[in-house]
């Protein structure tokens, strides 16, 4: 599940608000419904067949969906996340009279750029419902201004229908590391494997690290199910780059695990060609580790650029050899670094986040009162 949908569901509960994360069943063993905590449910309904479906097929279970969707009780707002709930959801809020809010997390590819090796098409109507889904919701939520920025360039969505609500971050959960020294360490790349996160600038950058100071890369993700083959590609790019046994591919983490690896770490890299804001890089900084990332959408935003880390506008990956060398030979300013990233974090709640939240709702709610 979306690390933001649940984390927000989970604090909007604890601020006393009952909530329901509805979910199409991908898995044949999925219950009916989850109790996650008080006031808070998981629900799964059945719409197309029970398995994880490739992107280009999301928009075949729109309509079962929605059907089901038009099932539940009575509600005071309708939240989507992602444009397929969204075009199921919409519907059933404009027959019921309830406000309907929409979050992308993330906008259909340019259709004039070229798909990448292994990567699916979008859904045909893909373009079309995100861009009805910003003129007809009655808010659009975005997780960066970067995303608010998109959401108007691309869609066409007026700026003063979309509030800005960062995410939060559990910084009980990711903490900075007390086991004293690490000496030489790891650095840490953590996404879902897929060419949209750049892991491969990410490989090719240690290959720039001077062998005096350089670290091992540590992969941590999910293959993504729309790019055969694209662990294979890494593993070769870091033969081929020289650097077969500087780089570990240690697959997907639990978030407990994931806490426990980035505060282990001496960097986290963060070279995505797209991000609506960046999540792993607050993690980090939560964790007293230091983010070098490409200036990238909601990248310049989730990283302070010279106060929590490095924001670069270059994918040479000489530059971010050179760069991640220089911070791992100034352990001062690792630490700096570590320190205000830390101070950052602390001031970002999931509480936080979804108070925003609630405020947007209740403005909605009080616009649709009869």
């Amino acid at each position: 599940m979306n690390v933001v949908v649940l984390h927000q569901a989970r604090a909007l509960a604890r601020l006393g608000h009952s909530v329901e994360i509805i979910t199409r069943r991908s898995s044949p063993d999925a219950p009916a419904s989850i109790d996650l905590a008080e006031r808070l449910v998981l629900r799964f309904f059945d719409a197309g067949p029970a398995h994880p479906l490739p992107k280009g097929e999301h928009e075949s279970v729109v309509a079962d969906f929605s059907a089901r969707l038009d099932e539940i009780g009575p509600v005071d707002v309708l939240h989507s996340h992602h444009w397929f709930s969204g075009m199921a959801a919409l519907p059933v809020a404009r027959r019921r009279g309830i406000p309907h809010l929409q979050s992308f997390h993330s906008i259909a590819a340019d259709p004039t750029t070229p798909l990448s090796d292994g990567e699916r098409p979008e859904s045909p109507g893909r373009l079309a419902g995100e861009a009805l889904l910003a003129r007809e919701s009655d808010a659009v939520v975005a997780i960066s201004e970067a995303e608010a920025r998109t959401v108007v360039d691309r869609l066409g969505g007026g700026r003063e229908r979309v509030t800005v609500v960062p995410p939060g971050v559990d910084a009980d959960l990711f903490h900075p590391w007390t086991g004293g020294h690490r000496g030489r360490g790891y650095v840490v790349a953590a996404a879902r494997l897929q060419p949209l996160k750049g892991l491969d600038l990410a490989i090719e950058a240690v290959a720039h690290v001077p062998g005096d100071v350089r670290p091992t890369l540590v992969v941590a993700g999910e293959a993504s199910a729309d790019f055969d083959g694209y662990v294979d590609e890494l593993r070769a790019l870091a033969a081929d780059s020289g650097v077969t046994d500087d780089v570990r591919f240690i697959g997907p983490q639990s978030r407990a695990d994931l806490a426990a690896l980035l505060r282990e770490s001496r960097l986290v890299l963060v070279p995505s060609h797209s991000e609506t804001y960046g999540l792993v890089a607050l993690e980090a900084s939560a964790s007293g580790v230091p983010v070098v990332a490409s200036a990238s959408g909601g990248l310049t935003e989730a990283v302070l650029d010279g106060r929590t880390g490095l924001v670069l506008a270059s994918r040479d990956p000489r530059d971010w050899g050179a760069a991640i060398a220089a911070l791992l030979r100034d352990g001062e300013r690792l630490a700096d670094l570590g320190r205000a990233g830390r101070a950052h974090a602390e001031s970002l709640s999931w509480d936080h986040s979804a108070a925003a939240l609630v405020r947007c709702y209740r403005a909605l709610s009080a616009t649709a009162a009869p």
